[in-house]
């Protein structure tokens, strides 16, 4: 029986062996990711679409727009069409990803940074607005160790403690360890697979200062009065969303319009007290905004330079605004 299947196999690959060297081509071309990503300007999305607030979507004249980058992984035809296609840039995958970090690995992590995003803009919205938001639990997650870091601490693990103390912010844990020596050992308290563990990290000097080569992130658990949810889709991921999500969120909630009519397109993180940070691909996104007829771009006050050399190598039509606090960029629309 197994003989005869055997021959069975061995002839039909003798008699289509050129089709099927034409399907493993096909499949290798289009399939096999080589060890580069293409970022290509990207697009724009209607936050007010996004946000429902006692479960309706408002409607104002103009739009609120979060821009986003496209990123293609890089297969042989999209590395190609790159170098036909204006402004599709090459990129090493190891330029974005950490060492033994796949892509994939990477987008899944970026998800939890939009997460975080997501709370952090609307805890900023809602006290901006004098709206109830009532926080019922924070989560500190650790995504980040780095390579010199001498700790047992893994990624995800989710931090409850350092040195008995309670930390929540990556501010408080860098001034706590900035009190300590280096060569010392603190004891971080984590909760993994539900069970809690004393972990160990050692305190090393930077340019930067003392550290222990951790980061992590932080979200929320919360009730708000009114309601609000911001959907998004499964494609999405990370947090340089943050900034427009929570003027999106403050517009639906408060009686104020900060749209006016206007196309307003921006990009920029948040954190939970209204502090707007860098973010990459600032580039693509403005070439984005620009195809989408935007009249205002709003960034990080850090992608100010680049957006405005963007513009001018571009020739782009569109007025360019530096933030570096939520309140900021809402003095600016409300005045501009």
């Amino acid at each position: 029986m197994f003989n005869k299947v055997y021959v069975s196999i061995k002839n039909f690959i003798i008699d289509n062996y050129k089709f099927l060297i034409v399907w493993l081509i096909i499949i290798v071309l289009f399939f096999y990711e080589l060890p580069y990503v293409i970022y290509t300007p990207g697009g724009v999305v209607d936050l007010e679409e996004r946000i429902i607030v006692d479960g309706t979507t408002k409607t104002s004249d103009g739009s609120l727009n979060m821009s986003y980058v496209s990123l293609v992984k890089g297969t042989a035809p999209m590395l190609l069409l790159s170098f036909i296609i204006p402004n599709w840039d090459i990129l090493p995958s190891e330029e974005i990803t950490r060492e033994d970090e796949s892509v994939d690995e990477l987008l899944e992590l970026e998800k939890l940074y939009m997460e975080s995003s997501i709370d952090n803009a609307t805890v900023v919205a809602f006290n901006k607005a004098d709206k109830d938001i009532s926080i019922s639990k924070e989560t500190h997650n650790i995504v980040y160790i780095a390579d010199e870091a001498e700790t047992d601490l893994q990624m995800y693990d989710e931090l409850l403690s350092v040195d008995d103390m309670e930390i929540s912010t990556i501010d408080e844990l860098k001034e706590y360890i900035n009190t300590k020596s280096v060569g010392d050992i603190v004891t971080i308290q984590v909760n993994r697979d539900g069970k809690t563990r004393d972990c160990q990290a050692k305190i090393y000097d930077t340019s930067d200062g003392l550290k222990v080569g951790i980061s992590f992130l932080t979200t929320y658990e919360f009730a708000t009065d009114p309601e609000i949810e911001v959907t998004t889709k499964s494609s999405e991921s990370g947090s340089s969303g943050g900034l427009m999500l929570s003027l999106a969120i403050y517009n639906a909630i408060s009686d104020d319009d900060i749209i006016k009519g206007r196309t307003i397109v921006g990009t920029g993180t948040i954190d939970a007290l209204g502090n707007v940070g860098e973010i990459d691909g600032v580039k693509y996104k403005l070439l984005g905004a620009s195809k989408n007829d935007a009249e205002i771009f709003l960034c990080p006050m850090e992608n100010y330079e680049e957006a405005i050399a963007v513009k001018e190598e571009f020739a782009l039509d569109i007025d360019i605004h530096g933030v570096a606090t939520f309140d900021e960029a809402i003095e600016y629309l409300q005045n501009g």
